[in-house]
């Protein structure tokens, strides 16, 4: 009883009164119907506007229709093959593998594991369940993300799919009654709908497969979907607090904005302008680092903002100040942390989301999305000519001719403080570190977790998510310690694990640096951590990158009485062995071995695949690693 007053009195402290208050009157509201009463399940159809009005007054979008796209097609390949499965009713879940779900999906059946779920009210179906599976699984393709990739294959390969876009539209509003089903389940992903569809109403707007009696059913679904966010804002914007907040008020903003003719368009346009513009100020720290501690996470805002930005300019409205300069903020700093190749670490909680797929790279490869939104600002990446400007084609956008500000220089050491983030780049190798002190709740316990990148491979790097519902020991061990390149006191994670995504006793940084000598950068910081262990228990890391070489050397040490051994872990690549040479000792010179332990990796949502981790252990306090990659190609 009272480790479970302390672990509320630790929820309160570190959520906030406004959090607890709200989720108990939320589940109050749950449990006795009230909140079920305030989202009805039936409606009557209105002409809110015919096609042939909309047509004449539509508000400006990314591009009039698809007559008047304009810009370079490429007849690639990899679109053409991707066109035809989804054409065949195969869909890429996860930007990971297509599954058959066929020509007649019925929306609601989990393609994992089967299971059909039940058309009653949202309200009583559960996000985790054993026996339903992963509720994400489902949601994936009533995204309607693949409908872009239909889009840009009909456009340059000018093969008419408005036939199939649009029936797949009416086939989901017929499968999904009002407020009932697993598609109601989440204001996102309704959002997330809302937006590609409208993407495709612009697009198609001059085809006669948009008939008169289907684009009424399509708004009549837009208005009763968005009428669903904005009753059930709140709980995004307090309870959750993270990008699903900035979707949800950003589609609040943008079909008020697009689509005057709904009643509540006005409310909508207000209050979602004005909540867009507080989460973009809250959520994106000023040094440009996202609360969720995410880099997958982070590129689902970057799209979001490049929406915003680009929609509002075009439109003649004016955002806050502060969007844009976390905007710009927030390319610096992922422009800082990425690789060569385009990649970035597969640091934080990755869900296989993106949003809006409008290029042919690969899902880790992120310059499409950060060339669109540098772009909408004037800057400069220097990327160069290459497949990540489409993007920045289907938005109206172009490389600037005149740019605002000039791509920062690639500085050897950059430092995020606010977001606890720490880089070095030398030559083609990429040293990033995390040592963050949270003032908003981790969503994995990875503190000093080390990522090294050597000519475009990340030779040790994180082990993903793999999957938010899954069996215990996968969310241990992903969501744990073990999937990091840190040290682990004992079998204990840095942090007390709670329910779902709620950690107890987080982690917190207590100093960081950056400097250099003569031969080598430098990163050293300190955190405190496993308090729910024993208290005052603290790990300094130490980072030697040598100049000019593929050479480190980490030195951690820890301060504690605990007893338990130090275990630092290693998640390497497939070829690291090939490559590196790695070596330990303890703080008195004594040579360690590595203990070969079974591990897992996860590069993309729901796919694991077996690897081997690599172990030091002692029962002194201090430890020292050093690393050599040798060039083989």
């Amino acid at each position: 009883m009272r480790q479970k007053v302390k672990l509320l009195r630790q929820l309160w402290q570190n959520m906030g009164w406004r959090y607890v208050r709200y989720r108990l009157g939320h589940e109050v509201k749950r449990r006795t119907g009230l909140l079920k009463k305030n989202f009805p399940t039936t409606f009557t159809p209105k002409t809110f506007i015919t096609q042939a009005n909309w047509k004449q007054s539509a508000k400006p979008f990314f591009f009039v229709s698809r007559e008047k796209v304009a810009f370079p097609k490429q007849k690639t390949p990899s679109l053409q093959r991707a066109a035809q499965e989804i054409l065949a009713g195969n869909i890429l879940f996860f930007n990971a593998d297509y599954k058959p779900l066929g020509l007649n999906y019925d929306w609601v059946t989990n393609p994992d594991n089967s299971y059909t779920y039940p058309l009653k009210h949202w309200t009583e179906i559960p996000d985790f369940s054993p026996v339903s599976g992963d509720i994400k699984a489902v949601w994936e393709k009533s995204r309607f993300a693949y409908i872009l990739t239909l889009i840009r294959y009909d456009y340059h390969f000018e093969h008419d799919c408005s036939d199939f876009v649009v029936a797949e539209i009416l086939s989901w509003i017929a499968a999904n009654p009002l407020n009932q089903g697993p598609n109601y389940r989440c204001s996102q992903e309704i959002s997330l709908r809302v937006l590609n569809w409208i993407f495709a109403l612009y697009y198609y707007r001059d085809s006669p497969a948009l008939t008169e009696e289907a684009f009424s059913t399509i708004l009549n679904s837009i208005h009763w979907q968005i009428q669903h966010v904005y009753k059930h804002i709140n709980f995004s914007r307090i309870a959750v607090r993270n990008n699903h907040a900035i979707t949800e008020t950003l589609a609040l903003y943008l079909v008020g904005l697009l689509m005057p003719f709904f009643p509540e368009s006005n409310q909508w346009h207000k209050d979602g302008k004005r909540w867009f513009e507080e989460e973009i100020a809250y959520q994106i720290y000023e040094d440009g680092s996202f609360l969720q501690f995410s880099m997958n996470y982070h590129r689902v805002v970057v799209q979001l903002l490049t929406w915003a930005l680009q929609l509002s300019k075009i439109n003649k409205e004016t955002l806050s100040p502060v969007v844009q300069q976390r905007a710009e903020a927030s390319i610096h700093f992922l422009r800082a942390c990425q690789d060569q190749s385009g990649w970035l670490p597969n640091y934080g909680a990755n869900d296989g989301a993106l949003f809006f797929p409008l290029n042919n790279c690969g899902y880790r490869d992120y310059r499409p999305q950060l060339q669109a939104l540098a772009s909408c600002v004037a800057a400069d990446l220097g990327y160069g000519p290459g497949e990540w400007q489409e993007d920045a084609y289907w938005y109206g956008l172009h490389q600037p001719t005149n740019h605002v500000w000039q791509k920062p220089p690639e500085e050897a050491l950059n430092r995020f403080d606010l977001g606890g983030y720490y880089t070095i780049r030398d030559g083609e190798t990429l040293t990033f570190v995390r040592c963050g002190r949270h003032k908003d709740r981790p969503s994995q316990a990875d503190n000093l977790h080390l990522d090294i990148w050597v000519k475009g491979r990340n030779i040790l790097r994180d082990a993903g998510s793999y999957k938010y519902n899954t069996e215990e020991a996968f969310r241990r061990f992903f969501n744990g310690t073990a999937s990091h390149n840190t040290v682990m006191l004992g079998h204990y994670d840095q942090m007390e694990k709670g329910p779902r995504f709620i950690w107890f006793d987080w982690s917190q940084a207590v100093e960081a640096s950056l400097s250099e000598t003569a031969e080598a950068y430098i990163f050293e910081g300190t955190i405190q951590a496993f308090a729910h262990v024993s208290p005052g228990i603290t790990h300094t890391r130490k980072v030697l990158k040598y100049k000019n070489s593929f050479v480190w050397e980490i030195t951690d040490i820890f301060s504690h009485t605990a007893g338990l051994p130090l275990q630092q872990i290693w998640n390497p690549s497939d070829d690291f062995s090939e490559n590196c040479q790695i070596s330990a000792s303890d703080a008195g010179g004594k040579k360690l071995v590595a203990e070969m332990r079974d591990g897992w990796y996860s590069g993309l949502y729901g796919v694991k695949v077996a690897t081997q981790q690599l172990v030091f252990s002692t029962q002194e306090n201090q430890l020292t690693t050093r690393i050599e990659y040798t060039i083989t190609d």
